[in-house]
C-alpha cells in the first residue's frame, strides 16, 4: 500500500509540527515555502519553492499530493476553486476557508447561524466609524481589516473619530467592531472529518501581549462546566455549520457579565493548541493530519491536571541553545520547540510545555525557560 501524500501550503512552524505528527503515521509531505530558510523547509524533504498566489505554480505543487491543506489562509480564493474544480481535494475547502480568510463574511455567517458575536458593520469611512460609536456606547470601537490581519496587525482601538483614517489606507473593507469588556480571552480548539466525526480539547485560557498570545493555561482555571460546555458546543457547532475539515481554533472573549462572544476563527493548527503536543492524548497536529485523510480521530483529553504553553520571543540574545544546559538541568520535564527561524525581537521562535498538579508551580517554570531562552533573564 502506498502511504498518501499531504501537500501543505505555507512553510511556518504550524506546517513544521503538522509534519513531525505525520512522520509516526507514515504520512509523507509536500511543502510549499516561500523560501528554503523557512522553519518547515529546513525538516521536510519535499519542498517546492514558490509563491503561494501564483495559480500555475498552486496547480503543480497539487499533482501527485492526495490532499492539500494550509499552515496560513491567505491563498487566495479564486485559486482555491480553480484547484477544486481541476478536481483537487483541498481541506479545509474554499467555502469555508472563506469565513477565516474575511473577517466580515465570517462575521455574518456567524449573525445567522445564532453564533453570538460582539456588535460589528462595514464602515465605509472615518465618518461613518463615529456613526457605528454613536449607535452603541460610543468610542473606543475596534477596527479590523477584513482580510490580512494576525498578531495584532491589521487591528486598531480607536479613542475618537481622529485616529480612525489609517485602517482604510490598506484598500481593503474595514470592520467595526464594540470594545468588548471582557474578563479574558479564551480558545475552544475542535477537529472535524469529511464524514463528520468531531473532537473536542479542554477549553484553554489566552493571554495576550501588545497583541501576541504569550501564555496558554489548558484547562482555562476557574471555568465553570457550564461556560466550559457552552464554548466547546459553540465550537462544534461552527465547525459544522461552515463544512470545516481539519482543527478549528474559535478564540472567544468571557465577558464579566459571563457571557461568550466569538472574537476570530482559524481553521489549521493555531497557537492556543501547541499545548496539545505535551499536554494531550493526541495533538491538534496529529489530529489535524487525521481529519484532511479523514481518518478516524484521535483522543483529545489531558494527560495532566495542568499544561501551560508559554511562546518563545526574539529579543537581544541571539544564541538560543546556549541557555539549553541551563533550561534543562534545572527543569528535566521540561518540553521545548524552536521554530528555527532567525533571531528578531518580539518575533515567536518557540514554544515551552510544561505539566503538573500545582497550576503556579507550571506557570513559573514555563515563564522561567520561556524568558531564559529569551535572555531576559540570566540566572
Amino acid at each position: 500500500m502506498t502511504f498518501p501524500v499531504v501537500g501543505m501550503v505555507g512553510g511556518g512552524q504550524l506546517a513544521r509540527m503538522t509534519h513531525e505528527a505525520g512522520i509516526p503515521l507514515g504520512i509523507r509531505f509536500k511543502l510549499l515555502s516561500d523560501t528554503p530558510q523557512d522553519s518547515a523547509a529546513q525538516v521536510v524533504s519535499d519542498v517546492v519553492i514558490g509563491d503561494y498566489r501564483d495559480l500555475d505554480t498552486l496547480r503543480a505543487f497539487a499533482q501527485g499530493c492526495d490532499v492539500v491543506t494550509f499552515d496560513h489562509e491567505h491563498v487566495p480564493a479564486e485559486h482555491l476553486q480553480a484547484l477544486e474544480a481541476d478536481g483537487v481535494v483541498i481541506r479545509p475547502g474554499v467555502e469555508a476557508l472563506r469565513h477565516a480568510q474575511d473577517k466580515g463574511v465570517m462575521r455574518e455567517r456567524l449573525r445567522e447561524a445564532g453564533v453570538p458575536c460582539p456588535r460589528h458593520r462595514i464602515v465605509a469611512d472615518p465618518e461613518d466609524v463615529a456613526r457605528f460609536a454613536d449607535e452603541g456606547d460610543g468610542f473606543p470601537v475596534v477596527l479590523k481589516t477584513v482580510r490580512g490581519g494576525y498578531d495584532g496587525k491589521g487591528v486598531w482601538v480607536v479613542r475618537e473619530v481622529a485616529e480612525a483614517a489609517e485602517p482604510f489606507r490598506a484598500g481593503v473593507p474595514v470592520l467595526a467592531e464594540e470594545m468588548v469588556d471582557f474578563a479574558r480571552e479564551l480558545a475552544a480548539n475542535v477537529v472535524r472529518s469529511p464524514h463528520g466525526q468531531a473532537v473536542a480539547y479542554p477549553v484553554v485560557e489566552s493571554i495576550q501581549v501588545n497583541g501576541v498570545c504569550d501564555t496558554v493555561i489548558a484547562p482555562a482555571p476557574g471555568l465553570s462546566e457550564e461556560l466550559s460546555g457552552q464554548a466547546q458546543e459553540m465550537a462544534l457547532k461552527i465547525a459544522a455549520e461552515l463544512g470545516v475539515v481539519g482543527h478549528l481554533a474559535v478564540e472567544l472573549f468571557e465577558t464579566r457579565d459571563g457571557r461568550l462572544l466569538v472574537n476570530e476563527l482559524a481553521m489549521r493548527p493555531h497557537n492556543s493548541g501547541h499545548w496539545t503536543q505535551d499536554g494531550a492524548v493526541t495533538s491538534q497536529f496529529a489530529n489535524h493530519v487525521r481529519a484532511v485523510l479523514d481518518l478516524p480521530l484521535g483522543d483529545p483529553r489531558p494527560r495532566a491536571t495542568w499544561t501551560v504553553m508559554t511562546n518563545v520571543l526574539g529579543g537581544d540574545f541571539p544564541d538560543m541553545y546556549a541557555p539549553y544546559l541551563h533550561c534543562m538541568a534545572r527543569d528535566p520535564a521540561l518540553k521545548i520547540h524552536m521554530y528555527g527561524k532567525d533571531v528578531k525581537p518580539g518575533r515567536k521562535v518557540g514554544h515551552v510545555n510544561t505539566y503538573g498538579d500545582d497550576l503556579a508551580d507550571v506557570r513559573e517554570r514555563g515563564r522561567h525557560a520561556a524568558d531564559y531562552l529569551r535572555g531576559t533573564i540570566t540566572e
